[in-house]
């Protein structure tokens, strides 16, 4: 190196972060080595910020855009000159940090494996996945360049990315296990959920020197095992609603359809008998069904009205809960009564 260009790297009177790299949070000035003039000129640009070091120490976080004067020990000429035999090398050090300071929007999240918990109403174990996005900033330069930054140079989103991934299982773990969320209120309480997780989130990335401004759950999914278990409960739910409807409970529709299977049975004479059997029971349960409709004792009260009676008779054949046949047959006994 000549003694022209030694003396040009110690002639840089303006500092400032040109053209960041896309997605770059964190930057180190090296474009004129850690050697600067004494009095030179850091620029902050809209939306920057700069920590400036000094011999080791941290001198300043300039968080405000602007200009603003450096003063070190480094006079031009005087220390080219004396440092002209240990190769232009000052022992006057600094360090000049650019970081951004703006907001990180859009950023995706899902999580990288199941979460368990029990459901508080239907007693049984549920797994999940959630994903969404969320919104960062950088907000304390200070706890992030003694706590994360370390010896680097760089950092980037991905970089945050990467950590924020490795985070998120443990408060998103913590919050359904205390919250005793059913997996029917999910979707319904999600921006409920959503703030919850933000709050335990921010607890931790605080002392890393970031904000979580905003986290939003877009969707949950199951895995295979509780989605079979929620179907059930809904098809089981569907068919107690049905036979309410009809002046049955759920456990004589199970019956009927127990009946209605044995009455299928083709298999010989001894699937001949059940069948026989099976129509009978069938029968007087459909007696004593509609007798209760009739008001009549042991059953439930219900209108006199002829029509009141081909209505719920239409809705048991449209539940299957009786045959085309069975319904032509009662029909007419109704209709020969008027």
């Amino acid at each position: 190196m000549g003694l022209w260009d030694g003396a040009k790297r110690q002639l840089r009177s303006v500092i400032e972060w040109e053209n960041p790299v896309k997605n770059q949070l964190f930057y180190k000035w090296t474009d004129n080595g850690d050697e600067i003039k004494n009095a030179s000129k850091l620029i902050v640009t809209p939306g920057h910020g700069c920590i400036f070091t000094y011999e080791g120490k941290m001198e300043g976080i300039f968080q405000e855009e602007g200009s603003y004067e450096l003063s070190t020990a480094n006079i031009p000429f005087w220390t080219t000159v004396k440092k002209f035999m240990q190769a232009f090398e000052s022992e006057h050090k600094v360090g000049i940090y650019f970081f951004k300071k703006t907001k990180i929007l859009d950023q995706k999240w899902g999580t990288s494996s199941l979460i368990k918990y029990m459901d508080p109403q239907y007693k049984f174990p549920v797994a999940l996945r959630a994903f969404g996005n969320y919104t960062f900033r950088l907000s304390d330069p200070n706890g992030f360049f003694v706590n994360i930054l370390g010896g680097n140079s760089e950092y980037f989103v991905d970089d945050f990315r990467s950590m924020m991934s490795s985070r998120i299982m443990q408060p998103l773990s913590d919050y359904f296990a205390e919250a005793q969320l059913s997996y029917a209120d999910l979707d319904a309480q999600r921006e409920e959920i959503s703030q919850g997780i933000s709050k335990k989130l921010a607890d931790d990335f605080i002392k890393l020197g970031f904000e979580i401004t905003d986290f939003r759950i877009e969707g949950t999914s199951f895995d295979e095992d509780t989605m079979n278990r929620i179907n059930r409960i809904a098809d089981m739910t569907a068919e107690a609603q049905a036979a309410s409807a009809v002046g049955l409970n759920y456990a004589q529709v199970q019956q009927i359809d127990a009946m209605k299977l044995a009455a299928q049975n083709e298999g010989g004479g001894a699937g001949l008998g059940m069948g026989l059997g099976a129509g009978m029971g069938f029968g007087n349960m459909m007696a004593g069904a509609m007798a209760g409709q009739m008001g009549q004792p042991g059953g439930t009260p219900a209108s006199e009205d002829p029509m009141a009676r081909l209505s719920q008779l239409k809705q048991m054949l449209d539940n299957g809960l009786i045959t085309q046949e069975e319904f032509d047959e009662k029909k007419k006994s109704i209709l020969d009564k008027i």
